[in-house]
């Protein structure tokens, strides 16, 4: 008889292995999780159409299924250890964050925002976006320009490239929780040949990839849904709504970062709750950086972008 324990499976065979990574993966998903839904949340509501939202969960995810894939086999050979620490978690979060926040300077064209001068000369110069002492860099500094964007449709904010959602679940799936210590210390090891020990973590992203279609054609659906608002105007709303996220939990997760770094025993701490169940029984700081960045983040960002959506015009007469 297959026993299917979710929670804290153990002796488990190859059949078991196989239909409870999907499983898990799929509860992975579903549960506020800081490395799926803040940036599927992100690229979904800045596509702003179910289509076009299911195409970023899937296109985040897949990233995030080849990283879990090759993680697994190293763990059928007992390699995981290394990725298991606070050293390497705290990195994921401050490289999480940087995409993030590089992700959102991408969307927007102009406005005041966290950076430094010294940094943003370099990066301009290394990828060629422009010279040094140049006209176009005295204007990116003085918050007139971002020369990363162009104003495609009017409106100021440029829609991101699918692929940084992609780079994005390559990055994220180092992140390392409950589901990563099921997959990598008791399934991936329970494959009967290294040939299959990838198999866990792919299934298991595959999991999490169905309901995160799912929920991005949710979110690139709810945007469109807002009254009032032009076509022009959604726009504008969905892409200001990521920015903000990408940007300000960019820096929130970099933030995240450095506290693990320097006070790893943060990893230890959380609310338990009665639910058995993995992200909604022990809520430690991923949970606390859903809230943050999708929930707070997200709301203040709706309200103030309607807000300047209809002083700018953007409203049925």
């Amino acid at each position: 008889m297959i026993n299917l324990n979710l929670f804290n499976p153990t002796n488990v065979g190859f059949i078991t292995a196989i239909i409870l990574s999907y499983l898990l993966g799929i509860i992975h998903g579903i549960t506020p999780d800081e490395h799926t839904w803040p940036i599927t949340f992100s690229y979904a509501v800045g596509s702003y159409s179910s289509k076009e939202g299911m195409k970023a969960g899937m296109i985040f995810s897949s990233g995030f299924t080849l990283q879990r894939a090759l993680v697994s086999e190293l763990a059928y050979f007992a390699l995981v250890g290394i990725l298991t620490t606070s050293l390497i978690f705290g990195i994921t979060y401050m490289f999480v964050g940087l995409a993030m926040l590089l992700a959102g300077l991408y969307i927007k064209e102009k406005g005041v925002y966290l950076h430094w001068h010294w940094l943003e000369e370099k990066l301009g110069v290394m990828v060629h976006l422009h010279k040094p002492k140049s006209h176009d860099q005295e204007l990116e500094f003085e918050h007139k320009k971002n020369p990363l964007t162009s104003d495609d449709e009017g409106i100021g904010l440029k829609k991101v490239p699918s692929k940084m959602a992609f780079l994005h679940g390559l990055i994220a799936g180092f992140g390392f929780g409950a589901f990563a210590l099921i997959i990598y210390t008791v399934l991936s090891p329970s494959m009967p040949s290294p040939w299959l020990g990838w198999v866990p973590g792919a299934l298991f992203g595959l999991g999490t990839m169905t309901m995160q279609i799912i929920f991005g054609a949710a979110f690139g659906k709810w945007i469109t849904k807002v009254k009032k608002l032009t076509k022009k105007g959604i726009a504008f709303l969905a892409r200001s709504i990521s920015s903000d996220v990408l940007l300000y939990g960019g820096i929130t997760f970099f933030v995240a970062g450095i506290l693990v770094e320097i006070f790893p025993n943060i990893l230890q701490y959380g609310i338990i709750t009665p639910l058995k169940i993995h992200n909604l029984h022990d809520l430690g700081i991923g949970f606390f950086i859903v809230i943050a960045v999708v929930v707070i983040i997200g709301a203040v960002s709706y309200k103030l972008s309607v807000r300047k959506a209809i002083k700018l015009g953007y409203t049925y007469q």
